[in-house]
């Protein structure tokens, strides 16, 4: 995979936006949609499977994974990236529209708090301080380092954040705060993770978060957080290690892609859900997730061969999930 596609996702949103020519109507079509976080896996896979299979076309948005549940459950598209589990209130819409869906688990990402470089006080934080940054209670109220803790500085905090309709604002707002999209507002928040990246790059003072695979391919320009998930626990940075030995808590998550049921019966979908499957591993370790263990590809086809749709979540976010717990509970489906 030559193009990069962390820095290919701005050409897609403009392209998008201003409205892209028509795809040739000979072309057999792809529908994708959802996460920024889980994107560069599934645009990755999307150049390698068209390169691999001429005349077929993958289509890649990023409108976060609530936007990208929307148009699902609207049956507008045939893959929904999402960086969080479906949630029951989606469920119910896809129900509704008479949507049926797999659940596909392709990667572990280890959601990052970033800083800027040239940050040199802050070396790292606990989970009790981020909520303290980024909880509802601090708007307008707590704006100075200082006032998280009297050791920072007395400087003014420039906070960079996931949108609404992100599927990592609302596991990190579970997370850190206790309570999914329980947030301050003052902040600024976007579903695409370039902004943020740019905006914590500019700053000092600034602090932001996002999914790994942004922080990996802009070490130069951001510093990772290590978060110190209770008193007596250790500083732990994020890394493919530290997701997989399970130490990097509440931030390390699994992504997912969900698949229609219905469009699984066109041949170009099965297709490309089976290469997703094949290919999964490597390219999420490529954009540097954590790729899965064998058997839970092996688990997802074998799900699909066998129908069993929905998801293994009961439509609500989980804090916590390890890789091994994720492999037991798929390996049970």
């Amino acid at each position: 995979m030559k193009t990069n596609p962390i820095k290919t996702i701005l050409a897609t949103t403009a392209l998008a936006f201003l409205g892209a020519a028509p795809l040739s109507s000979l072309a057999q079509v792809v529908k994708i949609d959802g996460s920024s976080t889980v994107f560069p896996i599934t645009e990755g896979i999307a150049e390698d499977f068209q390169k691999a299979n001429k005349g077929y076309k993958v289509t890649v948005g990023v409108s976060g994974t609530g936007g990208g549940f929307k148009k699902f459950c609207r049956d507008e598209t045939d893959i929904s990236d999402a960086s969080r589990p479906i949630t029951a209130k989606e469920m119910e819409a896809c129900k509704a529209a008479g949507v049926e869906y797999f659940e596909l688990p392709v990667a572990f990402d280890a959601l990052t708090v970033v800083i800027n470089p040239k940050n040199t006080w802050l070396k790292e934080a606990t989970v009790a301080e981020l909520k303290a940054i980024w909880e509802p209670a601090s708007q307008g109220k707590v704006l100075r380092w200082n006032q998280v803790n009297p050791k920072w500085p007395d400087q003014p905090m420039k906070l960079f954040g996931a949108g609404s309709d992100s599927g990592t604002f609302e596991y990190f707002t579970e997370a850190i705060v206790g309570k999914a999209k329980s947030s301050r507002g003052d902040f600024t928040a976007s579903e695409d993770d370039n902004v943020l990246v740019q905006g914590v790059a500019g700053d000092v003072n600034a602090m932001g978060y996002f999914g790994y695979a942004y922080y990996a391919e802009n070490t130069s320009k951001l510093k990772a957080l290590p978060v110190i998930a209770a008193p007596g626990k250790p500083a732990v940075a994020p890394s493919a290690k530290a997701v997989e030995d399970g130490s990097y808590q509440p931030l390390a998550r699994p992504i997912f892609i969900y698949v229609k049921a219905k469009s699984l019966e066109k041949p170009e979908v099965k297709k490309f859900v089976d290469f997703y499957m094949e290919n999964g591993a490597k390219m999420a370790n490529e954009v540097k997730y954590v790729g899965l263990p064998a058997g839970i590809y092996k688990a997802n086809l074998k799900h699909m061969a066998e129908g069993k749709k929905g998801t293994v979540f009961g439509g609500k976010n989980e804090v916590g999930v390890s890789i091994e717990e994720l492999v037991k509970r798929e390996a049970k489906n």
